[in-house]
């Protein structure tokens, strides 16, 4: 989700939850510690230089259990990082601390942001030899020719 969409989103909002890929809420008091302009500079194993952008929100709580982060504020926070970091309109990544800090893609859903699992992948598959997937046979499909083994045929 980009930054634009989610802004237009949050304005028709009363409250802002977010659910793990697990289906699990993240607590309703938890604070957006931060927003920032992530920038990513790095070489594929195919020897691409490349760089990724991306907006990064952070949310963590606490024991502050009286804590609720409203939309307008939310909205406030954004557009202050916007001004002060030069953030452009591009995908949001959300931190979030699980069994180590987890990065996530954003959707939204019936009232709700959608924490997505975000996955690895080879950028150079075409130049680090990647072997293309092997075809699956169901050997009950199979025919069995002439001189082939057979269930009790002895051969093995």
């Amino acid at each position: 989700m980009k930054l634009s969409e989610f802004k237009e989103i949050i304005k028709n909002l009363n409250d802002l939850n977010f659910q793990l890929p697990n289906g699990e809420l993240v607590p309703s008091h938890y604070h957006l510690t931060e927003v920032g302009l992530i920038t990513k500079n790095f070489i594929d194993c195919g020897g691409t230089v490349r760089e990724e952008k991306r907006v990064n929100f952070q949310l963590w709580y606490s024991d502050d259990v009286d804590h609720r982060l409203k939309p307008q504020r939310m909205l406030d926070i954004i557009e202050m990082s916007e001004q002060k970091l030069g953030i452009p309109d591009i995908e949001i990544e959300v931190e979030y601390q699980s069994n180590t800090i987890g990065k996530y893609g954003l959707g939204f859903e019936e009232n709700t942001f959608l924490l997505t699992n975000k996955m690895t992948d080879c950028l150079a598959q075409d130049k680090c030899e990647v072997p293309a997937e092997k075809p699956k046979f169901d050997l009950s499909e199979l025919s069995v020719g002439s001189g082939a083994c057979t269930p009790g045929g002895g051969c093995c």
